[in-house]
């Protein structure tokens, strides 16, 4: 059905655009109804093989759906997106780099081939032994070179536990030094970090294992009842000056930054002029969860409001871009996660810079920030713009999920348009829309819909814009994903 739409749209030489059921990007989309392929359906793990140790997937999978079937079998995904509702196949399309990603690399790494419906309706396999150039120019390239249908995952045996170190460090050089050391360490599976402020932070460190170690405290993160995340790792280091270590429940690692997504959620707070506190967690525990969170910024429009953005850049060049955002948006938390590079050429953030082996292309750092900023839409844009020119002079590149305000000769000279538009011609996708046609904002066109809409006018008060996003995030349901989900209580196969 979906390769015969396909073929249908190409035949009449009308652009479309795939719908997934859910997103977890910042960016808002308006298609028409009639142009839309919907691939919501695809959402069933089809098979757990433990002699390959492989599954093969649909692409609207979520990561906690999948994790809550491969456990049974004693099995876990090397990269999990931190975000439970995040998709197999939106992993491949976008980039995802996790904590365990200066191990395994992007999510789309652990992929061993995709099946995928060209532009043309042709159904095709790639792999890295089979159209190589399309599996891997794919990654990362939001769905325009065609619309994956299934996906063989890699999958890893599977450990009761994450040792948890929290290392305290007191200097953003303190921070970058502690990453790299980590990431040498062949023992560590998770790194990532918590910069506080410039003068306090935690670098995180994972090794998976199954023996509780001696004294070790075992914390949960998912039940309403539980403390977020990042408030926990703050307490420990302000608490202590040495390495605090704990047992975490490997499950409850993964998807520990859903509650709260990260820290974002407590803009919500501010916003409602609402108390933070342990309480108030607990009574709106189910708006407080990145599904629910997701529903309510697009449909209050406040995703035009926050600074939500994922930076990578090397290591030498990460200091820099730190003293530029706390000079010019001074927002934390700041989430620090270390990255190993993709070949090139690809659509995922990259350097060209090589390890002194000449082969090997050096680490990036993948900076998170994240957190409200102006209501002023001008101001906004300015802003945002002032953060893409002072990445792109630090030789970094953006997370193609959020906003971006990048002219087109500006984009093109980021990413290899030759490289793109030889691939896009290759594998008949031209008639489908460009990555830049796909992340570009269009300030001025979101400006008449205001103008031309009393709804999204009256969008622009406090607090109706707030209540209408609550009051969607409602209707959809999404808090009933979360409140199924049995992940907690599963017991891996040993």
């Amino acid at each position: 059905m979906i390769a015969a739409n396909v073929r249908r749209f190409y035949e009449r030489k009308e652009p479309f655009r795939i719908f997934h059921g859910s997103t977890n990007s910042t960016r808002s989309s308006a298609y028409p109804r009639q142009r839309i392929i919907n691939t919501g359906g695809l959402s069933h793990v089809l098979e757990v093989d433990t002699k390959t140790r492989t599954a093969l997937v649909e692409p609207n999978v979520p990561m906690d759906r999948l994790v809550e079937t491969t456990m049974k079998y004693g099995l876990v995904p090397p990269v999990v997106m931190e975000f439970p509702g995040i998709t197999v196949g939106g992993g491949y399309a976008g980039t995802s780099g996790e904590s365990s990603s200066f191990k395994h690399g992007f999510f789309d790494r652990t992929i061993k081939s995709v099946e995928m419906v060209l532009a043309n309706g042709e159904v095709v396999t790639a792999s890295p032994t089979e159209k190589a150039d399309l599996f891997h120019g794919a990654a990362g390239a939001l769905g325009t070179l065609g619309i994956t249908t299934l996906v063989e995952l890699q999958l890893m045996e599977v450990k009761t536990y994450v040792e948890a170190t929290y290392h305290p460090v007191a200097s953003v050089a303190e921070a970058t030094r502690k990453l790299q050391e980590a990431t040498a360490d062949e023992n560590l599976d998770y790194v990532d970090g918590i910069l506080f402020s410039k003068n306090q932070g935690a670098i995180i460190t994972g090794r998976l294992t199954n023996v509780l170690p001696d004294g070790a405290k075992i914390p949960h993160f998912s039940r309403a009842t539980d403390p977020w995340f990042y408030p926990h790792v703050l307490e420990k280091i302000t608490q202590n000056t040495c390495p605090v270590t704990e047992a975490i429940p490997l499950d409850e690692y993964l998807f520990r930054y859903d509650r709260g997504g990260f820290w974002v959620g407590l803009s919500a707070f501010h916003y409602f002029m609402f108390p933070f506190n342990k309480f108030t967690r607990w009574f709106l525990d189910d708006f407080l969860r990145t599904r629910m969170m997701y529903r309510s910024l697009h449909a209050s429009g406040h995703s035009k409001q926050f600074v939500v953005q994922d930076l990578a850049l090397l290591y030498a060049a990460a200091p820099k871009f730190i003293d530029f955002a706390d000079e010019t948006f001074g927002i934390y938390p700041l989430w620090l996660c270390p990255l190993r590079q993709e070949t090139l050429p690809t659509m995922h953030p990259h350097s060209a810079e090589m390890e002194d082996d000449g082969r090997t292309p050096k680490q990036m750092l993948n900076i998170g920030l994240w957190g409200s900023w102006s209501r002023d839409e001008d101001e906004f844009v300015r802003q945002n713009r002032k953060l893409e020119h002072r990445l792109q002079e630090l030789g970094g590149m953006k997370w193609l999920y959020a906003q971006t305000y990048y002219t087109k000769e500006e984009f093109w000279s980021i990413y290899d348009r030759k490289w793109y538009d030889a691939l896009r011609a290759k594998y008949n996708a031209t008639s489908l829309p460009s990555v830049y046609d796909k992340v570009k904002v269009d300030v001025e066109g979101e400006k008449k819909a205001v103008e031309g809409s009393w709804g999204l006018w009256l969008l622009t008060f406090w607090p109706l814009s707030g209540l209408w996003g609550l009051y969607k995030a409602i209707v959809s349901g999404e808090y009933l994903l979360a409140r199924k989900s049995t992940w907690q209580s599963i017991e891996p196969k040993k």
